[in-house]
């Protein structure tokens, strides 16, 4: 009797475990992320992706600009954005802190930077190291930044300086179009050895791809230490108490300069979609896994990691 009572003790302590365990409900299988079309949120997105497949959720990403992306994220539309880059978003989170829009669950990545920049060619031949430096050669440069997409704060930032005619800049314009049609100008501009200034980023293959000379001067507009930035996974309030097996997944997946580095050469500069590159970076990097999924199981309530390894082994 007294075995059968201590079974019974034993079955009752482990179904209360598995509860306890028990993951997100049904309404959380679907998560919505955003993405502004960026090749590092594509990049992280995919990763997360990925890893939320294993898991048994799926990512709905939608291809969002930074002002649209933050108005669904207020509106509930958009449950998690890995992109807030800050300093440079600093309004936008100022907007949804005032309407309780929005927490923050992680900061996902140092030791980034984003200001303008240009070829070292063009450091070299016309001596422009600083802001201050360019309007001296206006003519050289047709008076033109060439920024990313419609509505991306830096844009708005560097529209901020000409309408302050900062650094006597006041007769040129922004050049908006997006992250790929802008390095295109920039690859066009180094064919030619042609003076350019644009908009340039760490992490980004462009680093590597061309030799070029991030301006100082800017830190009224894009921060110190050119545009030194730290990017911080948001998701909408109360997000994290609906989900919170995802949520803790969300607040474990960090990334470094390098991961992303590799992540965004391999669609950039080897044509892989952002699932193909995700996939083999995280075949070739299995030791992610751990610190990644740790205290994370599947949606239903099963290990995570066990879960994510068979997952990732059929691919």
């Amino acid at each position: 009797m007294l075995h059968r009572c201590l079974g019974l003790a034993a079955a009752a302590f482990l179904l209360a475990s598995t509860s306890a365990f028990a993951a997100d409900p049904e309404s959380c299988e679907t998560i919505r992320l955003s993405d502004p079309g960026w090749t590092d949120i594509n990049s992280t997105n995919a990763i997360a992706s990925v890893l939320l497949d294993g898991l048994d959720y799926t990512a709905e990403i939608q291809t969002l600009s930074v002002l649209v992306g933050y108005q669904a994220l207020k509106n509930q539309d958009i449950d998690v954005f890995l992109g807030n880059w800050m300093p440079s978003q600093q309004n936008f989170i100022e907007e949804l802190n005032q309407a309780n829009a929005a927490e923050v669950l992680v900061k996902n990545l140092e030791g980034a930077k984003f200001t303008l920049a240009v070829p070292s060619y063009v450091t070299a031949e016309l001596g422009v190291r600083d802001f201050k430096d360019l309007a001296a050669h206006a003519d050289a440069f047709d008076r033109q930044i060439y920024g990313i997409e419609p509505g991306a704060p830096a844009n708005e930032n560097i529209q901020r300086m000409i309408d302050a005619n900062d650094f006597g800049l006041g007769d040129w314009r922004v050049v908006e179009s997006s992250e790929t049609g802008m390095l295109s100008q920039v690859a066009r501009a180094a064919r030619g050895q042609d003076p350019i200034v644009f908009l340039a980023w760490a992490p980004h293959p462009m680093n590597r791809n061309f030799d070029i000379t991030y301006l100082s001067g800017g830190d009224d507009y894009f921060g110190p230490n050119y545009g030194g930035a730290e990017v911080f996974t948001i998701a909408r309030t109360g997000w994290s108490e609906e989900c919170p097996n995802a949520a803790q997944f969300f607040r474990n997946l960090v990334f470094t300069i390098d991961m992303e580095n590799e992540m965004m050469a391999k669609i950039l500069d080897e044509g892989k979609t952002p699932e193909e590159a995700a996939v083999e970076f995280l075949k070739a990097n299995p030791d992610l896994l751990e610190p990644w999924l740790d205290s994370v199981t599947t949606r239903l309530g099963e290990p995570g990691l066990e879960a994510v390894k068979a997952s990732l082994a059929t691919r």
